[in-house]
């Protein structure tokens, strides 16, 4: 399939903890482009295995990344998009990427350092106990913009921000 770049799309891509929301809605506003969090896509049957402490295989995955391929083609197509995913596997990114032009923000952080931040906040279906499945599934990419999530998130937006610029 032959992807022609339409409208912005920049999924903010990590392990569950590194910031993806957070970044993900400051750098909506400062483009001016809808926000969406991956995990709002995910089935009940998925939420539930994650509440339950169990971590998500491949087949788990797949109807919800296809789901996501379908939804970033129509941003591409109408209003853009920056999308919070942990597209944390290399075979996720292209299923990902096979409808629309990505631009790939990666926030990467210690494992001590998003396992504190993980421990802190409240009321988010995946456990804290789940974080080294994510690191053990990581897939880091050679691509995209890398962004240390060790810098607070202004620091972190105007670099994105400057990045992409020259990405683009």
């Amino acid at each position: 399939m032959d992807i022609k770049q339409g409208k912005t799309v920049i999924i903010i891509m990590g392990v569950s903890g590194c910031g993806k929301t957070t970044i993900g809605k400051l750098l909506s506003k400062r483009l001016k482009l809808p926000f969406f969090d991956a995990d709002n896509f995910h089935s009940q049957e998925n939420i539930n295995k994650m509440k339950q402490g169990v971590a998500l295989n491949d087949t788990d995955r797949l109807p919800w990344l296809e789901t996501l391929s379908k939804a970033l083609q129509k941003w591409s197509e109408t209003s853009g998009v920056v999308l919070a995913c942990s597209a944390l596997k290399e075979n996720y990114r292209t299923i990902l990427s096979s409808k629309a032009y990505v631009t790939w923000v990666y926030l990467s952080g210690s494992f001590d350092l998003i396992f504190s931040r993980m421990q802190q906040r409240e009321g988010h279906f995946m456990k804290a106990d789940l974080l080294k499945s994510q690191f053990n599934d990581l897939e880091i990419p050679k691509y995209g913009v890398h962004i240390d999530i060790s810098h607070p998130p202004e620091t972190i937006i105007n670099t994105i921000s400057l990045k992409i610029a020259v990405h683009e």
